[in-house]
């Protein structure tokens, strides 16, 4: 019987961005990232789970910096570069001001389950299409767009999106050729937490 070989699988260096620069305003303001929605603190949790395959973690935010430096001081932080909550697309815009790799992963906050393999998935799916800027996440059927990795050359888009006052990532997106990658989680029923209800429903599902 031939002998399968199986080669690591490589990918070119990515750093990760935390998008944490909203309002929170269903959530009455808090920091998600500082909330435990399970028994770890977010903050803490998505960096233990994704710092071994990156090669520098950021936090996009406007607040709470030497919060996150305590926690973890090898963390990198940086605002929005334009002020007023303009979104998730002005936090990815802002990043490639700062990051030095061609490749970034971004993750939102309140995310609340992390694929294992969601590095090589994600970069398996980018290399389907030449053209492709943007490879989403996809968890059972549902796209979560802030979930994604981009391409440096994705910038001059994103610029264009914003200046013409379009904030949406999927009509962002749809000009970037995007290839998904798809997850099954059958336990999971909060993709990311929105609001105190929700993380109030999602703390009692843990108890179950």
């Amino acid at each position: 019987m031939k002998r399968t070989i199986f080669k690591p699988v490589t990918y070119p260096e990515t750093e990760v961005v935390i998008l944490a620069g909203g309002q929170a305003r269903r959530m009455n303001g808090i920091n998600k990232l500082l909330q435990k929605f399970d028994d770890q603190i977010q903050l803490i949790k998505i960096h233990q789970q994704l710092k071994s395959r990156a090669t520098k973690v950021w936090v996009n935010s406007h607040r709470d910096h030497s919060i996150y430096e305590r926690l973890i001081p090898s963390i990198g932080f940086f605002e929005d570069e334009a002020t007023g909550f303009q979104g998730p697309l002005m936090g990815i815009k802002s990043a490639w001001t700062h990051v030095q790799s061609d490749y970034v992963l971004f993750v939102p906050c309140d995310v609340t389950f992390i694929p294992k393999k969601v590095f090589s998935r994600l970069h398996q799916a980018m290399q389907q299409d030449p053209n492709c800027g943007v490879a989403i996440v996809e968890i059972n059927d549902r796209a979560l767009y802030p979930f994604c990795l981009l391409k440096r050359s994705s910038l001059p888009t994103l610029i264009q999106h914003l200046e013409q006052n379009q904030r949406s990532l999927r009509q962002c997106f749809a000009d970037l050729h995007p290839q998904v990658a798809r997850f099954k989680n059958n336990a999971l029923f909060f993709h990311s937490i929105n609001s105190l209800d929700e993380l109030q429903q999602h703390k009692q599902l843990q108890l179950l």
